[in-house]
């Protein structure tokens, strides 16, 4: 074999090495982080900040009353924070247009036993979840404050419960 051969298969070897290495590394995506950087009311008009729950495993879900699909997953929200709660699990539910005597009484009527904030008016925390336009929206954050899942709109309890065991992993 020339040496012009053996210079040109070498080449290729590199650039085919430098490609395979290029393709793996466009498959690695970075984790997203969390932006757990907010102050919040929550309903009766308490500062919450997002932080002190950064180190649990959470579902940071935007929602509103009259929003037929929010409403429906709730029970599963409550059941699941029953179960996982002691493991540091829980769900911060961010309404995006609710007064806090409104969501006191929705609270009451479907015993939430999880914080319930006021994200209303808050186009900065709205745009940094990017939920902006479709509801019920969640994000499903590992204790790392890595983000597992970005899910638009509702789901079975089965499916909730198989997303927030994931988040253990």
């Amino acid at each position: 074999m020339s040496r012009t051969v053996r210079m040109l298969a070498a080449v290729l070897v590199a650039v085919g090495a430098g490609l395979v290495l290029a393709a793996c590394n466009l498959s690695k995506k970075s984790a997203e982080l969390a932006d757990l950087g907010f102050i919040v009311k929550d309903m009766d008009g308490n500062d919450v900040k997002l932080s002190d729950y950064r180190g649990r495993p959470l579902i940071v879900n935007f929602w509103f009353i009259d929003c037929p699909p929010c409403r429906r997953e709730v029970p599963a929200f409550v059941d699941l924070v029953k179960k996982y709660g002691d493991r540091g699990f829980t769900i911060l539910g961010l309404s995006v247009q609710d007064s806090p005597e409104a969501m006191r009484a929705f609270a009451k009527e479907f015993n939430v036993n999880y914080p319930l904030l006021v994200a209303s008016g808050r186009d900065d925390i709205l745009e940094a979840y990017r939920a902006t336009f479709v509801y019920p929206v969640s994000w499903f954050v590992k204790a790392d404050g890595t983000v597992s899942l970005k899910h638009l709109g509702t789901g079975t309890p089965e499916w909730f419960e198989t997303q927030v065991l994931a988040l253990f992993d």
